[in-house]
């Protein structure tokens, strides 16, 4: 697939709203991974299907975004007993079945990813292991993220996925069974001690001033 071609084809992907997920190949998705076009795309791929978002960040998400990585470093400060490696937005991939880059991703130890000089700027989660925790920032895609976009993490084996409702105010916490599958949760098994309510609340502080006045009040919390 040439790179007008693919440009043209995630263009068209993009532009269905009721149907972000099409039938596509492995060769598909590589051929619009490495377009050289300047339009900022995300991609998923997930077993035969394929998502595309064409665009930047609105602000919004870019708000929340910044938001919940900054409460992820705000966690590590107060818990230094435990190493947190944040590494939002970077491109995961399981060669031939899965791809996808989300917004959150945090690797728990000293078991994380490092770039070597010749390597493509990706996970590969055949040579690395997967992310500990993952999270979408869910400002026009929250269907999307709790239904397709959770199982495409489930069958990557990620244990805890959580979907931050932009609009909603809300924050939807799953923990990976041993079936494979998500269940909801009220507090996170990786970061523990962390309250699912007490992220909410953070988020909520945002219609009451700014996304780092939002962070302060987080750090005074979980510092008492």
């Amino acid at each position: 697939m040439t790179a007008i071609a693919s440009l043209k084809t995630a263009k068209s992907l993009s532009g269905h709203p009721l149907a972000h997920w099409h039938p596509a190949t492995w060769q598909d998705y590589v051929a619009l991974r490495d377009t050289p076009i300047q339009e900022r795309m995300k991609l998923a791929f997930n077993q035969g299907w394929l998502w595309v978002a064409m665009g930047g960040e609105g602000i919004n998400h870019s708000g929340v975004s910044d938001l919940f990585t900054s409460l992820l470093f705000l966690w590590a400060i107060q818990h230094p007993d435990q190493l947190f490696t944040s590494l939002g937005r970077c491109l995961l991939e399981k060669p031939e079945t899965q791809a996808c880059a989300p917004d959150l991703v945090l690797y728990v130890g000293e078991n994380y990813p490092q770039w070597q000089p010749g390597e493509p700027r990706r996970i590969d989660l055949a040579q690395s292991c997967v992310p500990d925790l993952v999270g979408e920032i869910s400002d026009t895609t929250l269907a999307n993220d709790l239904d397709e976009q959770k199982h495409l993490y489930a069958a990557i084996g990620i244990p805890e996925y959580w979907v931050v409702d932009v609009r909603g105010q809300r924050v939807f916490a799953f923990q990976l069974q041993e079936n494979g599958e998500y269940q909801l949760c009220d507090a996170s098994k990786i970061l523990t001690g962390l309250s699912i309510a007490l992220l909410e609340e953070a988020l909520q502080r945002l219609s009451q001033g700014t996304n780092t006045s939002a962070a302060a009040w987080f750090a005074q919390q979980i510092a008492q």
